[in-house]
């Protein structure tokens, strides 16, 4: 029998069909092909996050409810899934389920599956969003709370009773922005809606592809925002760059462009420091925190294969600030050290 050492063989090998997400930046379906070359070592893995790839794998058979699988697998320095965790992951699996990944779980096997170090839990907030995903890929019904939140963004609720919403019900309609004026609903909500419910939106269309009349009512709504809350919108911009530089240079300029926007940027609107002015205001603003931070930051996005070759470019860039050049001699100390 081939030995079996990547998950994508072992889900086939047990005959199931199967769906990978990324966990950690976004929530977002990573194309199968895309995940064989991962597997395979031969490209890094897109959406590292503190050195890890989070992932969730979906499985099923035929019309079986799905099996979930979460893991945190560990990066090597160059971005590659390491091997050898994996391995030990499939290991754990066949020693306790054999090839039935499908099969009931006695006790003893939940306890052996639950002792496994890989495994993570996602916030509230990415497991609302990830449900709702798997669920309508699946073309299952969206969960109970969906004809409610329904109802409340489309007007039939009252705003103030948005204390009945449940964030399910929020991220079955964003998922299904889609169909018969959900859209609508959606940015109506985004005007007219309690600012906790707003806030909730918000969180839920960061994980999703936007089209650019709902992208520019979150652009407007950034604006509008007040301080505390401008970060759920420029975060809820992720998948529309252009947008997210102006919303950033929008808080250069206002001197807002602090440790929690910098860490918002990192983990979500990583693609807007793609465009050269935009990265170099924010490692400018970087430099401007203390050195732990800035080491700390700029090692997390210098893994993105996306923006690894640019950010590797900007500190030999001779035309830096001083201020700049001191954070980069700082991490070059820290990582010689």
């Amino acid at each position: 029998m081939t030995e079996v050492i990547t998950l994508s063989q072992f889900l086939t090998t047990a005959n199931t069909q199967f769906q990978v997400y990324d966990m950690g930046r976004r929530v977002q379906p990573i194309d199968l092909v895309a995940f064989h070359q991962i597997e395979s070592l031969a490209t890094p893995y897109p959406y590292p996050i503190q050195g890890h790839a989070q992932l969730a794998l979906v499985f099923w058979r035929q019309t079986q409810t799905p099996y979930i699988w979460f893991l945190k697998l560990p990066l090597d320095e160059q971005g590659l899934l390491a091997p050898a965790p994996r391995s030990q992951f499939i290991r754990m699996v066949l020693e306790a389920l054999g090839q039935d990944l499908t099969q009931q779980l006695s006790q003893e096997q939940q306890e052996r599956l639950a002792a496994n170090p890989f495994n993570f839990t996602p916030s509230q907030e990415k497991l609302a969003l990830f449900n709702a995903l798997v669920r309508k890929q699946l073309g299952q019904q969206a969960s109970p709370q969906y004809e409610f939140a329904v109802q409340y963004l489309s007007g039939q609720v009252p705003a103030s009773d948005w204390q009945h919403l449940g964030l399910q019900g929020l991220a079955d309609v964003c998922v299904r922005r889609d169909e018969p004026d959900h859209s609508g609903h959606i940015m109506t909500g985004l005007k007219l809606a309690a600012p906790e419910v707003q806030i909730a939106l918000c969180q839920c269309l960061e994980h999703l592809e936007l089209d650019a009349s709902l992208a520019q009512k979150i652009a407007a709504g950034f604006e509008l925002a007040p301080p505390q809350n401008k970060l759920y919108y420029l975060r809820a911009l992720a998948s529309r760059p252009e947008l997210a530089r102006v919303a950033i240079t929008s808080l250069v300029e206002q001197a807002r462009l602090d440790a929690d926007a910098l860490i918002a940027i990192a983990a979500r609107n990583w693609t807007a420091l793609e465009d050269n002015a935009c990265r170099l205001n924010y490692l400018e603003a970087l430099a401007l925190q203390p050195q732990g931070f800035f080491n700390q930051i700029f090692a997390d996005i210098v893994a993105i294969p996306g923006l690894r070759t640019q950010l590797l470019t900007d500190i030999r860039n001779p035309e830096r600030s001083s201020q700049l050049s001191n954070a980069i001699g700082g991490l070059f100390k820290a990582t010689t050290a």
